[in-house]
This record gives C-alpha cells, structure tokens and sequence, in this order.
C-alpha cells in the first residue's frame, strides 16, 4: 500500500466526504447526491461506528499529498433486505471520488481492508452488496474474492449478494 493511507473518518473529512457524495457520477448506482446535512450525518454515524464495533469505514487518502480519494472497509448496516441476511456477517464497502475511478485506488485500498479485517477479527465470511448495474463494483468484488450468492432486494431494487468466506 504504497500509494495510500487509510484511517478511520474524522470530522475534518466532512468537506471531502460532502463532496464524494455530492456528485451524481459517484451515486449513480446508489441513490441520489446527499445533501450536505445528509453527508454530515452518515460521516457522523461512520465515526461513531469505530466506537462501537471497533471497525468501520476508511477514509481512503493519497499518500504523497494527503488528497481524499474515498472510503472502504467494513460496517454493520442492518439493511432491511428481503430476505434478511441471516448470519449478517460485516458488510463491505467502498465509494471513490470521480478523479480516483480508473487508477486502481480502490482495489489496493479494499485490499488493504479486508487483510486489516482480518488480521483484527477474522470474520468468518464477509458480504457486499452491489446494484447489478454496477459492473465496476462487481469486478472490484470478484477481483476481491466474492462470488454471486442471493439477489436481494433493497428498497425496492434488486441486488447483487455477493459472499467471501
């Protein structure tokens, strides 16, 4: 992990964060832009995960200049998918800002987290949950060791349940 540092979320990422998720290209395949009270409040909820699990999502940043390129890592979400995921084993994330897609960020960083994850808790399998209509997201899964295993629905829509054990 040359290239980057991860760390858990801080309040002085709110600027960045806000931003990622302000822009349609980075949402397109899970939802609308947030506002930037909808931001302040999932970057809230993402800190205060550390406190209580002991792990949560990075704060992806660019090594040499310290620039925020995006998030990955590991929560427990609770969604109300049909049918339930039962175990719910930790949910894996990430999300990158426009000018990080393509360049290879966000399968070093998701790598970097999942040997973290597992050297500090060694779930016994990890999720993702993925829009069908996210191929890059299903790649980045499958490159990471997933593989299809239910279709979901989440707020309507189906997903893509992908597993790693």
């Amino acid at each position: 992990m040359e290239r980057l540092t991860l760390r858990p979320y801080e309040v002085a990422d709110y600027d960045a964060y806000a931003a990622m998720v302000a822009d349609q290209v980075v949402v397109r395949h899970a939802g609308a832009p947030m506002t930037g009270e909808e931001a302040w409040m999932r970057l809230l909820r993402f800190i205060g995960h550390w406190s209580v699990f002991g792990y949560g999502l990075f704060a992806v940043l660019d090594r040499a200049n310290g620039q925020y390129l995006g998030e990955t890592g590991f929560m427990d979400f609770r969604r109300e998918v049909t049918p339930r995921l039962n175990p719910s084993p930790p949910e894996a994330a990430w999300v990158f800002t426009s000018a990080a897609h393509g360049k290879g960020y966000a399968f070093e960083a998701a790598t970097a987290a999942h040997r973290w994850m597992d050297a500090h808790y060694a779930p016994p399998m990890t999720q993702c949950i993925i829009s069908p209509a996210n191929l890059g997201s299903i790649r980045l899964a499958e490159r990471l060791g997933y593989v299809p295993h239910d279709r979901p629905h989440y707020r309507g829509e189906a997903m893509r349940f992908i597993r790693k054990r």
